[in-house]
């Protein structure tokens, strides 16, 4: 936060704007010493938030004892940014702006990690741009003015201005507005005349606050401070951090005014408070788009796209494809997560598809379907979860051959979390010998007897065989440059070598797995904190993967995890 404080507080125009009589570092930084929360009316304060105090959906182990530190200011990531703002000002759409912000840094496998998110000289020059922009378009629209404005507005124009800072207040910065915050905002809502002379002077007053707001920390920023002193060695957060917390992780976007009033009316008070409504936040369409982003970001979907396939071999890819691929997998998974309330096992083992016809020509399903994308059930013998998808075959190949390699390292590193090590620099593409099969090829320049043995022969190679028998598009094949497919191998599960014949094999002993369960877990568990897991993530994390295998479903742990400890507490500044 201090780089965004200090680029905030030495604006020259900001400076000029609020005079000597209002500090900008006050204005914009108050609150950030531990004062806020601690007045939140409504039961701020979280019962449970002690060391493995929580029940009632929570796991309730001792393992929630065990809380990794989390930076108390992660910052909005883009898309957060863009439906925080469209939500804030009751726009129609998001604005857009963030098209031209300042890229963030690759971070890990989400968009949401806390260790890309920085703010960095140039993206807070886009915020302030951003921010000027809005306020003009909002205030010089009588329509999107008068949106914004409550009905019950008083006549009287300090009154006026006073309620307007208030609730705006609270919406933009999630949490009531402390007593000098509204003192410090009010001079600037009284200088908005002096500041854009010739407009009306409330209209002004508002587009001076709206330019504030939108460049505050308490916006920018979701500022975890805690509700009040450590119990247990841990800092509760307030009802309005875990309303905030639990939109952002369900919407991807600010608390609505009834979760904001939730947190007030003390409904986010106890672990079984949150989880409650955690429940009815799942039920909101948003809540899928955001499930949906978890898996398309974990599975790569954007690799779908811009695909190469050589069309003298495979004429049925057509350009489209890519689209098709991803809204194919989107499906699967909504269809799983929602509409059968299923988890990892049955992302892994289902037949169930959702197909248009140009899928349906390389899955082999008869029927009529056009650009339509219809529920079907595909082969037993041949299709089993979403790695036997042909979004995830069709990504990880070449333009005429299945990839095995890649193939192997994406189900070590997304479905196992296996930590493979780097590449060698000298490493070199699979050498020409249409004389061979693809796996023959593989083995030869990676496998038993190689450079490549150590990761290659027992961890990446067999995982990839498994794929053996779909070419380069997806499509089911028995044979390979007139050889017999061999898709059997061998792979260490659970302490224990596993022995496959195929795909369909290999997905069931994966959704069987100790080692699957616990990483989607410890990818949600990533997911919901907007960080990397730690060594205190450990016990959860196996907790809750025990949970997946024993059938627990995907919003089963979801829910598990926001009425958690981890999710409710933090690790006090000084002990991290």
């Amino acid at each position: 936060m201090n780089s965004l404080a200090y680029r905030l507080t030495s604006s020259p125009r900001w400076r000029r704007a609020l005079g000597a009589g209002v500090s900008v570092a006050a204005l914009l930084l108050s609150g950030c010493t531990g004062s806020v929360g601690e007045g939140d009316e409504g039961g701020g304060r979280v019962p449970g938030g002690s060391t493995g105090g929580s029940t009632g959906g929570s796991t309730g182990g001792a393992a929630e004892a065990q809380v990794a530190e989390r930076s108390m200011f992660p910052r909005l990531s883009h898309a957060q940014w863009e439906n925080t703002v469209r939500d804030l000002l009751r726009l129609d759409d998001r604005p857009g702006l963030s098209a031209s912000f300042t890229t963030d840094p690759l971070g890990g496998v989400f968009d949401n990690n806390e260790a890309a998110l920085q703010v960095t000289p140039g993206l807070w020059g886009d915020y302030q741009r951003a921010a000027e922009e809005l306020a003009a378009m909002v205030v010089d629209d009588e329509g999107k003015l008068g949106r914004l404005l409550p009905a019950d507005l008083p006549a009287e124009p300090e009154a006026r201005a006073q309620a307007f800072i208030e609730r705006f207040g609270e919406r933009a910065f999630r949490r009531p507005l402390t007593a000098e915050e509204r003192g410090q905002y009010l001079a600037l809502f009284s200088r908005g005349k002096e500041l854009y002379e010739g407009e009306e002077p409330f209209a002004a007053g508002v587009r001076a606050a709206l330019e504030a707001f939108l460049q505050s920390p308490h916006f920018v920023y979701r500022v975890e401070l805690g509700a009040g002193p450590a119990k247990g060695g841990l800092i509760p957060l307030s009802a309005y951090e875990i309303a905030t917390k639990l939109a952002f992780l369900f919407w991807n976007t600010m608390p609505s005014d009834e979760l904001l009033a939730a947190a007030k009316a003390g409904e986010l008070a106890t672990p079984e408070g949150v989880r409650a409504y955690a429940e009815r936040m799942l039920e909101d369409p948003r809540a899928r788009e955001v499930v949906g982003a978890f898996h398309r970001q974990l599975y790569d979907y954007e690799m779908y796209h811009d695909l190469n396939k050589d069309q003298a071999l495979f004429p049925e890819f057509v350009p489209e494809m890519g689209d098709a691929l991803q809204r194919e997998a989107e499906l699967f998974v909504d269809h799983v997560v929602f509409d059968e309330e299923g988890g990892l096992t049955d992302l892994l083992t289902s037949r169930t598809a959702f197909v248009n016809g140009h899928l349906a020509a390389v899955y082999g399903v008869d029927g009529n379907f056009a650009n339509e994308f219809k529920r079907v059930e595909l082969d037993a013998a041949e299709r089993s979860g979403l790695l036997t998808r042909l979004g995830f075959l069709a990504s990880k190949a070449t333009a005429r051959q299945p990839d095995s390699i890649h193939r192997g390292v994406f189900v070590n590193l997304r479905i196992l979390c296996v930590a493979l090590p780097s590449p060698p620099d000298n490493a070199t593409g699979l050498p020409p010998d249409e004389k061979a099969t693809n796996r023959e090829r593989v083995e030869a320049h990676t496998g038993k007897g190689t450079c490549g043995e150590a990761c290659h022969a027992t961890l990446i190679n067999p995982a990839g065989f498994a794929f053996e028998q779909y070419d380069a598009i997806g499509k089911h094949r028995t044979t390979d440059n007139g050889t017999p497919v061999n898709a059997a191998d061998t792979y260490r599960l659970g302490g224990e070598p596993r022995t496959y014949a195929d795909a369909v094999e290999f997905s069931q002993l994966l959704a069987e797995s100790s080692e699957a369960h616990a990483c989607y877990a410890k990818h949600w568990v990533e997911f919901a904190q907007g960080r990397d897991a730690r060594v205190k993530d450990k016990a959860f994390i196996k907790e809750l993967g025990e949970a997946s295998r024993g059938g627990a479903s995907t919003r089963e742990l979801i829910l598990r995890i926001v009425s958690s400890t981890p999710f409710l507490a933090r690790v006090p500044a000084e002990a991290q």
